[in-house]
Formats: C-alpha cells, structure tokens, sequence
C-alpha cells in the first residue's frame, strides 16, 4: 500500500502516540472502512446497496471486536499500547447495535489502524488489514 495523500506529511511515532486515542480512532475507522469498501467493490459485481449492506457487516462494532482475535496475536509492544489506549478512552456513547465491549475492542482496532496509517507504515497497515479479512467470503 503506498501513500494515498502525497501532499500530507506521515507524523513521527511520537508524534502519533500522543494524539488523543479517539483521534486515532476516528483516522484509523476511515481507512478501514475505505479498505473493507474497496476489497468488497473488487470481489462483487452488485449495486452499491449491496456493497453497503455487506461492507455493515464488517465495519460495525461487533464484526471489528471479532475480526480483533486474528491480529492480538501479532500485535508489537507498541501498538498493543495503542489499542489499549483507545480501547480504554473514556467514552460518553455507544453505537446504536452495539455493546459496549464491542464498542470498546473496536475502538481500539480502530486506534491501531489509525497509528499505522498516520506513521506511514503501510506494509505493516496492510498486513493486519489483509488478516481482518482473511478467510472472508
């Protein structure tokens, strides 16, 4: 995976790791998403109502707090601390469908991929992304 943006600036690891966790979060559902929209636009030749309803299944809390058992394994020290971190930020909602552990676990997927992606380390990024969907149909 390359750099979409060319025009942005990676930030440092430290710079990163004192971002709010929720900003990371918020960076991190972005890019899952667009990767879960775009994986499922090249393996189904269906209307975009379709993709939206698939796509759901994958992005919504508790599809995230599932797929989160195939990466813990092989997260580093670092963005273990990362996901905790947002996984334990104080939050004053829940998504509606969703329980707050879901909620929670999500989140801090979320953080990581956000990390990843703010660092530049894409090849790390696509490493989990492709593990998330791994098995998939």
């Amino acid at each position: 995976m390359e750099k979409m943006f060319t025009n942005l600036k990676n930030l440092t690891e430290a710079e990163a790791k004192v971002l709010n966790p929720q900003v990371l979060a918020f960076v991190g559902d972005s890019v899952y998403t667009l990767f879960i929209r775009t994986m499922l636009t090249e393996k189904f030749d269906v209307k975009s109502g379709k993709l939206h309803t698939l796509a759901n299944e994958f992005v919504k809390a508790g599809g995230q707090s599932e797929v989160l058992n195939k990466i813990l394994p092989i997260l580093t020290e670092d963005e273990v601390a990362i996901f905790k971190r947002a996984r334990n930020y104080k939050t004053h909602s829940v998504a509606k469908n969703a329980n707050v552990v879901d909620y929670k676990r999500a989140t801090g997927l979320e953080g990581v991929i956000g990390y990843l992606y703010l660092i530049g380390n894409y090849s790390r990024l696509n490493e989990i992304l492709n593990l998330c969907v791994q098995g998939e149909n």
